[in-house]
């Protein structure tokens, strides 16, 4: 029998602290923020929420990447790439442009992609609201990502100058992502009223 995982406040919510199974709510989940990228709640606890808490041992899923993205309007997620393994989206909140080898396509709520190993992508935040987007991607041994220059993704300030394959190269002159909540949050579907 597998054991429930021990959650435990990380200073921007709650993160799993042990393995094991485990539920939690988007509004009381850990999150990290980046001035550059929007918002993000990963579910698992890696180095990024545990940034005030070195005591705590990163709990990793193994097999998928789920991760709640938060696009502020004009912003992109992060930086045009590649992937060697799968990943899948879907838009549960406003707008966005997804960026997707070097063309535009406008995706609103409850739209799906579906990107297979290889195909260039970004999103980029679209209309008045943010952009909620759900991320599930495939963890295999050897992963690797690919970030090429690309013309359509500098325009929207969601590429690289040089292409290169190593994600430390593409985001040293950003920002680090740090624990917190989105700067947005009162306005996102999942905050709880009070009373």
């Amino acid at each position: 029998m597998t054991a429930e995982a021990h959650l435990e406040d990380v200073g921007s919510g709650l993160a799993p602290t042990s393995p094991g199974w485990f539920v939690v709510n988007v509004a009381d989940a850990a999150w990290v923020v980046n001035d550059a990228f929007g918002a993000r709640c990963i579910f698992e606890s890696n180095p990024r929420v545990l940034q005030n808490r070195p005591d705590l041992e990163p709990q990793h899923f193994e097999q998928l990447g789920v991760t709640l993205a938060v696009l502020p309007p004009g912003r992109s997620g992060g930086l045009y790439h590649s992937e060697s393994a799968q990943e899948d989206f879907l838009v549960l909140a406003g707008e966005c442009l997804l960026l997707v080898e070097s063309e535009e396509r406008l995706l609103r709520q409850w739209d799906f992609f579906h990107c297979p190993p290889g195909v260039e992508h970004i999103f980029v935040g679209h209309g008045e609201a943010p952009c909620v987007l759900l991320m599930v991607g495939a963890r295999p041994d050897g992963k690797t990502l690919n970030y090429p220059r690309d013309e359509t993704a500098l325009r929207y300030g969601a590429g690289v100058q040089e292409s290169t394959p190593s994600p430390h190269a593409a985001y040293a002159p950003y920002p680090h992502w740090r624990p917190d909540r989105p700067e947005t949050w009162d306005t996102l579907p999942w905050v709880r009223s009070s009373g």
